[in-house]
């Protein structure tokens, strides 16, 4: 299997697992659980993978020079991208539904295109062009039931998860050329560890303290979240930005929502409707564009 192959695989998986967390916190909710204490499990059930895989991996130096200034960005981006994302998604999540939320977060494609060009003057190919409108035609269509914004509330939620995609989105960028230098591995238990220093300060600052007084059930939700929803899917992205690009790896994420749709109907009984399954297909068909329109460009 070639390289960028490969990217796509673990990329769709990533996105599939990371996708999986908006049900898992909307499930958590139910037993009324406070949002920082909920994004505080998720990331200390995390940390001890983190640090153990750094521990492993102690003697494996990067060949690239790497210099004061790349730690500086990389503490910014895991501040950014791990941190701020997850905490406005999860504010989010306490106002819309897990549907809604995907499709608000699925406008950082485009936010990360923008900002590569903004930043790095990537170009933007009539491949990826292409298969970002498939893909966005895809999503309206799967979510046009899903679009009623009326009440305060909902306008509330869904600005919160806008700015969750655009956090998001910066790290994306800015993982894209900090990876190559640190490697997969280094650079994704480093970004968690700030990730989680920051919500452990604002935990300090503002947190309930009634960490210990919840059900079961809620510290299952947040250890299944550390695990399926952000130790594993966070190697298989960062290992799909480094074979694909911030750019091909963020079209890619158009099957969150698909995912989080199918997830919400089983374990939310959240609806299904005959235009979101025509949605998922047109999603999945610009997808597996992108995938075909990548080997034969890798082949010429």
């Amino acid at each position: 299997m070639s390289s960028k192959s490969l990217g796509i695989l673990y990329g769709v998986l990533g996105v599939v697992l990371f996708s999986s967390k908006a049900v898992m916190v909307k499930l958590a909710y139910r037993y009324d659980v406070d949002t920082l204490d909920l994004l505080l499990f998720r990331m200390l059930f995390s940390l001890p993978f983190y640090i153990l895989i750094l521990f492993l991996i102690r003697k494996k130096s990067s060949k690239a020079k790497i210099s004061p200034k790349d730690y500086a960005w990389l503490a910014l981006f895991g501040f950014v991208g791990y941190y701020l994302a997850s905490y406005f998604d999860f504010e989010g999540l306490n106002y819309i539904k897990a549907g809604l939320e995907r499709i608000i977060l699925f406008v950082y494609p485009t936010i990360v295109v923008f900002l590569s060009w903004l930043i790095f003057r990537q170009k933007i190919t009539k491949v990826q062009g292409i298969a970002i409108l498939i893909t966005y035609v895809g999503v309206l269509i799967t979510f046009w039931d899903e679009l009623d914004v009326s009440g305060n509330e909902v306008l509330l939620g869904g600005f919160l998860v806008l700015l969750s995609a655009i956090t998001y989105a910066s790290y994306l960028v800015g993982s894209g050329w900090l990876i190559p230098k640190f490697g997969v591995l280094r650079f994704t238990c480093y970004a968690m560890i700030i990730s989680t220093l920051c919500i452990a300060i604002h935990y300090l600052l503002a947190g309930s303290w009634e960490f210990m007084d919840y059900s079961w059930q809620v510290y299952a939700y947040g250890l299944a979240m550390a695990v399926f929803a952000t130790l594993i899917p966070s190697f298989l992205v960062s290992a799909a930005i480094e074979r694909l690009g911030a750019n091909n790896f963020s079209i890619l994420g158009s099957l969150g929502p698909i995912s989080t749709i199918l997830l919400a109907f089983v374990f939310l009984d959240e609806k299904l409707t005959y235009w979101q399954l025509i949605g998922m297909l047109v999603v999945i068909f610009g997808v597996t564009y992108l995938s075909i329109q990548g080997k034969k460009r890798a082949k010429g």
